[in-house]
């Protein structure tokens, strides 16, 4: 009886179903990641930089990382922030690079949908970790400017460690929602990304039901403005509250000292939120945009900033150089001849 009524239905609607269900990609159906457009013929070549270039993020971060550890004279605040923000680079780098490097060297461009949506999140939610943690730096070096005397009972060790609570918390809570908004919607059944890792807004856009786009693009925006915007706004408050009590320093060489303690968290600051905005500026002019550029931008965007990390916190902070350097000495000593 239900067959008789289907067939003798309306044809259109028949066909309108049916083109449909062809048109929605299966729902657990891989995304394509893209490598560098236009330079396929030199990606086995071009991994080559990117792999040494992961490879100096993973050993100076973790030497940072077990230097703070193991030398109970760098448990304070301002190395334990370090610490806290090489162990994010660390998983930061190590959740992408690996796919990275097996979409240049083997051309294995499909990411299973759940392993796409769980890259995804890990990339946004410690990109939010990073980001607080490097507040919570520019609030040390406020304090240590601007309020030397008070700076040990205002910033303790138990202070940094509930603030790295809070960087834990505030990433994995803002950003949680995003994989389930997106399991919300229907993807076509091509679903080529326009970088070589899953990102939020690159997902969103392949999704057939358009009209569903909505939640996802406000909560998007409310989660970015929240985190990121507002650690970038007040990183910026307290650098003008320091040049404020900088410029109040009576010589030249006391500014320069007190600049100084500024500069290696500066560049930190620079090398995470420029490549940020400029990678938000693209996906909103994204169909303007060369594919090369976008690509090149999105891996800046997630590799410098570890690999810059060690260089710039790790060779210039003489207590970490002069304890690896020790260590490494050790360690040489220590081998059998």
């Amino acid at each position: 009886m239900i067959s008789q009524e289907l067939s003798t239905g309306p044809p259109d609607a028949t066909q309108a179903v049916t083109f449909t269900n062809e048109s929605l990609g299966s729902p657990s159906s891989p995304f394509i990641l893209s490598g560098l457009p236009g330079l396929e013929a030199a990606h086995f070549w071009l991994a080559f930089p990117l792999c040494a270039m992961y490879v100096v993020a993973l050993v100076g971060n973790s030497i940072v990382v077990l230097v703070i550890k193991a030398e109970p004279r760098l448990h304070t605040p301002m190395y334990l922030f370090l610490g806290m923000l090489a162990g994010v680079d660390l998983v930061l780098a190590s959740c992408t690079m690996p796919r990275v490097l097996s979409l240049l060297w083997l051309d294995s461009k499909e990411i299973a949908y759940g392993t796409c949506l769980l890259q995804m999140f890990l990339i946004h939610s410690l990109s939010g970790m990073e980001s607080t943690i490097l507040l919570a730096m520019a609030v040390d070096r406020y304090v240590a400017i601007c309020r030397p005397l008070q700076y040990s009972t205002i910033l303790t060790n138990s202070v940094a460690v509930k603030v790295g609570a809070v960087a834990l918390v505030r990433g994995l809570v803002f950003f949680l929602p995003l994989p389930f908004l997106l399991s919300r919607l229907s993807f076509c059944p091509s679903r080529p990304l326009h970088h070589s890792y899953c990102l939020h807004q690159d997902m969103m856009n392949l999704a057939c039901d358009k009209q569903k786009l909505n939640m996802n693009i406000v909560y998007g925006l409310i989660a970015i403005s929240l985190v990121m915007g507002l650690d970038f706004l007040l990183i910026l408050v307290s650098y003008l509250l320091i040049l404020k009590a900088v410029l109040r320093l009576s010589s030249w060489e006391q500014r320069l000292r007190a600049s100084g303690t500024c500069l290696a968290h500066l560049c930190m600051v620079l090398a995470f939120y420029v490549p940020l905005i400029s990678l938000s500026v693209i996906h909103r002019y994204g169909p303007d945009v060369s594919p090369l550029l976008q690509a090149v931008t999105s891996n800046i965007y997630l590799l410098v900033p570890p690999v810059l990390n060690p260089i710039v916190y790790g060779a210039r902070t003489r207590d970490i150089r002069k304890r690896a350097l020790r260590y490494m000495r050790l360690s040489r000593n220590r081998e059998p001849r």
